[in-house]
């Protein structure tokens, strides 16, 4: 007789009325309580006992959905079992308790990185001069002054991380007033105020929608020492504002030099939580384990920012609970009507257009995704909503709107002030990001030895049962620091980041 196996299977929450599977389990394994009834994929979910139809499936302590049949015991329980559309919209709606706010530390017993204090006060982990574009049509200019400054050139300036192109592909074709031009004007002024950005240069063609000058005049934006700009139709075209930029570039180097690394508290850190290719391990180990880190940083008195609102559409009052006051819950449902009534009638993973991957590994739906996503933000209140690339003022965990695509949200949150990103992946995620360097943590370990080069943290231990979330999440909080102290991530040693600067295009939906 076979041996009950029960280690091939993880239980997120006593209430659970499903297990995961730890690895691939055979049609007929005995997992100690149950035997499975069909092949069940690492990462998928198996019915722990038999599920009435019509019944709520229980996840983590969360409901994702209803069964669609009768599950006998051992059945696996994926989307083609499992209802997740309007006749589950009670699951979502389902009210939750509110969060308490966390304890924080005295100012003189905080934890402490090495970072660059700006003249404002505001605090830096990285120390770049950035090359911008207000459109499109000076995006070749840009880079080539860019790539002048190699890193022999910049030897001597050894404070200075780097001079970036900062371009993207807007800025032309599109109407001079309204929300997509306040949208692009936004990011590109956010981030040439982010305290990464020790110096910019604008460079523009001169005849693009977003004027130079009333974006400089809108955004507030005065030309400084540590702020130039170039219009190639007036300096005499592309060579010229090459050899200008270069010049430029040269005179700031100095002065960005000048700021060293100092020691400074971890309330300074303002970190953008994102997630890419998610699996069926995210809810058990990646996303918990970074949640426990941002509740250490909002216990120094740190910020971190959540965003991806189409999880909140689907989380519902869930979420809308957390909010620190009435007027932040109010702005919540606010930005979730808006994705609902944005995304009626389109072909988006809002409308259970399930992308095919995110299947594959394990997660049967959105409302799945969602709830395993929203453990990266911990346990705290949420204390203010943002505005896509918004200045993030806030200290605590906030929430800015955004859709989830990394390189979207990514951008938004870094305008908004964001001097340290997140993220967790399932699946693996190449993205990194610029000025703001990127930390990814792999769900599992198979994941993180196929993509070892590109992943910083192996949250796969945790599955393993090496060590706990919470010892997972003090790792990472620890990593935090030293990555803010100027240790490189991955993507920064692969020199990934020029470009995933994408402000939000129309079209992203999702």
């Amino acid at each position: 007789m076979n041996q009950p196996l029960p280690h091939l299977i993880i239980r997120l929450a006593e209430s659970d009325n499903v297990v995961l599977a730890r690895a691939g389990i055979a049609a007929g394994t005995d997992i100690g309580d149950v035997l499975a009834a069909q092949d069940i994929p690492a990462g998928h979910k198996l019915a722990a006992r038999a599920i009435r139809k019509g019944e709520a499936v229980i996840k983590g302590g969360f409901a994702i959905g209803l069964a669609s049949e009768n599950l006998p015991a051992g059945t696996w329980v994926h989307s083609h079992n499992l209802i997740a559309d309007d006749t589950a919209t009670a699951l979502r709606d389902a009210g939750a308790p509110a969060a308490s706010p966390l304890p924080v530390a005295a100012a003189g017993r905080r934890a402490t990185f090495q970072g660059f204090v700006r003249a404002d006060g505001r605090v830096a982990t990285r120390n770049y001069i950035g090359v911008f574009v207000a459109g499109n049509c000076g995006a070749s200019a840009a880079r080539k002054v860019a790539d002048w400054f190699t890193e022999s050139r910049l030897a001597a300036y050894p404070n200075v991380d780097g001079v970036v192109p900062f371009v993207h592909e807007i800025g032309c074709g599109m109407e001079m007033t309204g929300e997509p031009m306040d949208l692009l004007r936004r990011t590109l002024s956010g981030t040439i105020r982010n305290p990464n950005i020790a110096g910019a240069l604008v460079i523009a063609l001169g005849c693009e929608r977003n004027n130079i000058y009333g974006f400089l005049e809108q955004e507030k934006l005065a030309v400084g020492t540590a702020l130039k700009t170039l219009v190639m139709q007036e300096i005499g075209g592309t060579a010229n504002t090459i050899e200008a930029g270069i010049a430029i570039i040269k005179d700031m180097l100095p002065a960005a030099n000048a700021c060293s690394r100092q020691p400074v508290s971890a309330e300074h850190l303002v970190v953008g939580l994102q997630s890419a290719g998610a699996d069926g391990f995210s809810a058990v180990s990646a996303n918990p384990a970074l949640g426990a880190a941002v509740d250490l940083l909002v216990a120094q008195g740190g910020t971190a920012i959540l965003s991806e609102t189409v999880d909140l559409v689907s989380l519902g009052h869930r979420f809308i609970a957390r909010a620190a006051t009435p007027e932040v819950a109010g702005e919540l449902a606010q930005r979730i009507g808006w994705w609902e009534q944005y995304h009626a009638g389109r072909d988006t993973q809002l409308n259970r257009r399930q992308r095919a991957d995110g299947g594959a590994s394990g997660l049967s739906n959105a409302l799945e995704k969602a709830a395993s996503g929203v453990q990266r933000a911990g346990s705290s209140p949420v204390t203010a909503v943002y505005a896509y690339a918004n200045p993030v003022t806030a200290r605590g965990l906030v929430f800015m709107d955004a859709p989830s695509y990394e390189a979207v949200s990514a951008t938004g949150q870094i305008a908004g002030g964001a001097n340290l990103i997140c993220l967790s992946t399932g699946t693996g995620s190449g993205f990194g990001a610029l000025p703001a360097p990127t930390i990814k943590l792999a769900s599992n370990t198979q994941t993180f030895q196929r993509m070892e080069d590109d992943l910083d943290i192996d949250c796969g231990q945790v599955l393993d049962g090496e060590t706990t979330v919470a010892e997972m999440g003090q790792r990472i909080f620890a990593q935090m620091l030293r990555h803010a102290s100027g240790e490189k991530t991955c993507s920064e040693a692969l020199g990934v980041g020029e470009n995933e600067f994408v402000p939000w295009p129309i079209g992203v939906l999702a």
